[in-house]
C-alpha cells in the first residue's frame, strides 16, 4: 500500500495518450463573397454589443425585460446548467476518489466452528482512507468522455448565446411590425373620417336632390369597407401585443412602449467576408463543439478494444478493540488492481466505433449544413434590404401622386367635372398606397433585424470616407 500513491501519480502521468483522430475543421461550403451588400465595401472595427443595434429607447425596454423574464431563453440557461454540471461529474472520473472510511463489528462464534474450540465474541474496528475503484486512463478513455462532456457543454453554452439573440430580434421584430399596425391605423382612422363626412355630405346632397341613392351606396359601402379595415388593424395590433407580453413576460406594456408616429430607427448594419460566420454565429460555434464532441466520443470508443486497468485500496488503522484503534502497530493496507482485457464482446466494442464514426459523419454533415443556412440567411436579409430600400422610395412616391391625385379629383367633382365614384375611386387608391408604403418601410426594419439575427449579433462598421 506505499507503493499506492506512486502508482496513482504514474498513472495520471501516463493518461495523456489519447486515440482520437486528428481534428480538421470542414471546409466552409460557401463562396468567398457576397452576392450583394458590402462585398466593395471598406469595414473596421467589429460591434456585438445589442445596443448598438437597438438605439430606439423605447425597444431597448423591451429587450431587456425580454432578456430578464423569457421563459424559453430561461429554460435555455437552466439546459445550459445542466450541461456544465454534467461535464463536471464526467471530468471527476479522471481522478482519484478518496474517501474516508469507518467501520466497527461485533460477531459471537459457536463452540464448533470456533478456532479455540469455545463460543466467543470477536470485534474489529476500522478506520482509514479507501480508494474507489480508479481507471489508469492508458489509453484516454475518461479523457476523451471528459472532452466529450466540455464540448457539449460548450456546445449549450453557445446555443444559449444563440436563443438570446434570437429573442432580441424577435422582440425587435414584433415591436416593429406592432408600430407599423399602429400608423397604419393612424392613416386609417384619418381615412375614416374622410369617408363620414363624405358620407353626410352625400346624405345631405340626396335629401335636397343633388345627389341619387347610387352615390349614397357608394359612400356608405367605402365608409364601411374603412371600418372592416381598422378592426383587421386592430386584430393585428392586439396578435402584436399579446406576442411581446409572451416574450418579455410582462403583462403590463404601457410604460415600455414608445409613440410610433414614424420608423423606429435602428443602428447599422455591414457583414464582413463569409468566412466571419464561422466566429460571429454561435450556432455555427455549437455544431462544431458538437463536432469535437463526436469526434472526443471515437476515442473513447477504441479505447475500449485496450486493455483497462483500475486501482482499489484502503490504508488506515485496524483493531480488535475500540480503545487500541489509533495505538502503534495497528496500522494497516490493502491494495487490489484489477486488470480487464476485451476477448470476447460479440461485436460490441466495433458496433461502438461504427456508432461513433457515424455520429461524427453527421456532425460534420450538421455542420457543414449549418454554415451554408447561415450565408443563405445573410444573402437573404441582404437582397431584401437592397430591394425595399428602392421599394420604399418608390411607394412613397406613389403615395404623394395617389394623395395629390385624390386631391384633385375632389376638387373636381366639387366643381361638377366628374362623379363621385372617381373620388372615392382616387381615395380609395391613396388609402392603400399610403398602407403600401408603411408596409414596406415596416418590411425594410424587419430585413435588417433579420441581418442581425443572421450575423449572429456581431457585424463591422463600414470605414468614413
Amino acid at each position: 500500500m506505499p507503493k499506492l500513491f506512486p502508482l496513482l501519480a504514474l498513472g495520471l502521468a501516463i493518461s495523456g495518450c489519447s486515440l482520437v483522430p486528428d481534428y480538421q475543421r470542414p471546409q466552409a461550403p460557401i463562396p468567398d463573397q457576397w452576392q450583394l451588400g458590402s462585398a466593395n465595401q471598406q469595414l473596421t472595427r467589429k460591434q456585438q454589443d445589442w445596443r448598438q443595434f437597438v438605439i430606439d429607447p423605447g425597444q431597448r425596454r423591451l429587450v431587456e425585460q425580454a432578456l430578464s423574464n423569457n421563459r424559453s431563453l430561461r429554460q435555455t440557461l437552466l439546459d445550459m446548467e445542466a450541461a456544465r454540471a454534467q461535464y463536471g461529474i464526467q471530468r471527476a472520473d479522471r481522478l482519484p476518489t478518496i474517501n474516508l472510511d469507518g467501520s466497527g463489528q461485533r460477531q459471537r462464534l459457536p463452540a464448533d466452528v470456533s478456532t479455540s474450540g469455545q463460543a466467543e465474541i470477536r470485534s474489529q474496528y476500522q478506520v482509514g482512507l479507501g480508494l474507489a475503484a480508479f481507471e489508469l486512463d492508458l489509453f484516454g478513455r475518461v479523457r476523451n468522455l471528459s472532452e466529450a462532456a466540455l464540448q457539449a457543454y460548450l456546445a449549450t453554452e453557445q446555443a444559449a448565446q444563440s436563443a438570446r439573440i434570437s429573442l432580441i430580434a424577435d422582440v425587435v421584430s414584433v415591436s416593429l411590425q406592432r408600430d407599423g399596425t399602429l400608423r397604419q391605423l393612424a392613416i386609417t382612422r384619418k381615412t375614416l373620417a374622410s369617408r363620414n363626412a363624405n358620407l353626410e355630405m352625400i346624405e345631405q346632397q340626396r335629401t335636397l336632390g343633388a345627389a341619387d341613392e347610387l352615390e349614397y351606396q357608394q359612400a356608405l359601402a367605402e365608409q364601411q369597407a374603412v371600418i372592416a379595415q381598422i378592426e383587421q388593424l386592430d386584430r393585428a395590433l392586439q396578435r402584436h401585443t399579446n406576442a411581446l407580453r409572451l416574450l418579455t413576460g410582462q403583462q403590463n406594456l404601457n410604460t415600455l412602449f414608445a409613440p410610433a408616429s414614424k420608423p423606429v430607427e435602428l443602428g447599422a448594419l455591414a457583414p464582413s467576408a463569409p468566412s466571419s460566420l464561422l466566429e460571429a454565429r454561435p450556432d455555427i460555434r455549437a455544431a462544431e463543439h458538437r463536432l469535437l464532441a463526436r469526434q472526443a466520443n471515437i476515442g473513447a470508443a477504441r479505447a475500449a478494444f485496450f486493455p483497462r486497468i483500475s486501482l482499489t485500496g484502503s490504508l488506515g488503522n485496524t483493531s480488535s478493540d475500540l480503545s487500541d484503534l489509533f495505538n502503534s502497530g495497528q496500522s494497516s493496507w490493502a491494495f487490489s488492481p484489477q486488470l480487464t482485457l476485451p476477448l470476447f464482446t460479440a461485436g460490441r466494442n466495433q458496433a461502438g466505433l461504427d456508432l461513433a464514426n457515424a455520429r461524427r459523419d453527421a456532425a460534420v454533415a450538421a455542420y457543414e449544413e449549418r454554415i451554408q443556412v447561415a450565408f443563405r440567411e445573410v444573402s437573404d436579409a441582404l437582397a431584401a434590404q437592397d430591394t425595399l430600400a428602392r421599394e420604399v422610395n418608390a411607394r412613397r412616391l406613389q403615395a404623394n401622386a395617389s394623395t395629390q391625385a385624390a386631391t384633385l379629383t375632389q376638387t373636381r367633382y366639387q366643381a361638377g367635372a366628374t362623379d363621385y365614384f372617381r373620388v372615392l375611386q382616387a381615395e380609395q387608391d391613396a388609402l392603400q398606397a399610403q398602407r403600401d408604403l408603411e408596409q414596406a418601410t415596416t418590411q425594410q426594419q424587419l430585413a435588417r433585424t433579420q441581418l442581425f439575427r443572421a450575423l449572429g449579433g456581431s457585424w463591422v462598421q463600414a470605414a468614413s470616407d
